[in-house]
């Protein structure tokens, strides 16, 4: 299983969940089989508001499911008709959200979700 978390700064798995997933600047990758940790810029970080490509984003890296703070509906589509599945994060670190994700205790952004700016978590 490997987990796609945005953040605004890498500090590996202290990072924090950042809170819009297309606005992030870095994705960690977390693949929990291997106990592998890696690091890729967002390739698509200037895109037009509800532009985003995530699969141009994530620069070709496969991954089974983002966690993220916020995320807008045309992107929570793109990633699920990949198969990847999106998260709300819970407050806390990288590490956190996977002791979440793993017992559980992680939300998936219903199909309809849609991201207003208010409460979503942008910065």
């Amino acid at each position: 299983m490997r987990l796609c978390f945005p953040v605004e700064s890498n500090e590996g798995m202290k990072s924090v969940p950042y809170g819009h997933f297309g606005s992030a600047p870095v994705f960690v990758i977390c693949d929990l089989e291997k106990g592998e940790v890696k690091t890729v810029g967002n390739g698509d970080l200037g895109h037009e508001h509800g532009k985003c490509q995530p699969i141009k984003a994530l620069s070709g890296e496969i991954v089974d499911a983002v966690i993220v703070g916020g995320i807008g509906a045309g992107a929570i589509t793109k990633l699920n008709s990949l198969g990847i599945k999106v998260f709300r994060a819970v407050s806390g670190t990288i590490e956190d959200n996977i002791k979440a994700f793993n017992e559980g205790n992680l939300n998936e952004f219903p199909k309809n979700h849609s991201c207003n700016h208010d409460g979503c978590g942008h910065h």
